[in-house]
């Protein structure tokens, strides 16, 4: 599970990433990226019913989706607010390649400050 300092909790937060935040949307998820000033980066993540109306489907997106940054925050850079929005190709991919996509995209907002594995 991700650390509660490395999350996006409240609504202002979010509204401020979607607000002043940079994107990088592909076929199956976007990422919108803030500045924050705190010393790590938070991230939230958006699944809605549109993506699959069961609650098992979402919570289990959001999972992998948490699983990636977990296992990737000791590259990504401090002091970003970033929000993941997911879209409904999602569904049908496999783990190896939503990471891929997620790395690829924080890749391109300029998130990533070490090599990556």
């Amino acid at each position: 599970m991700l650390a509660i300092k490395y999350r996006l909790t409240k609504q202002k937060d979010f509204d401020n990433v979607w607000q002043t935040g940079r994107s990088s949307f592909n076929e199956c998820l976007g990422i919108k990226a803030s500045k924050n000033k705190l010393a790590n980066s938070r991230f939230g993540f958006i699944v809605s019913t549109k993506i699959s109306k069961k609650a098992v489907d979402r919570n289990k997106i959001k999972r992998r989706l948490r699983n990636i940054i977990k296992e990737n925050i000791e590259y990504i850079k401090p002091g970003y607010d970033v929000v993941v929005i997911t879209q409904k190709a999602i569904i049908s991919k496999e783990y190896k390649e939503i990471k891929d996509l997620v790395i690829k995209s924080l890749n391109k907002l300029g998130l990533i400050s070490k090599q990556n594995r």
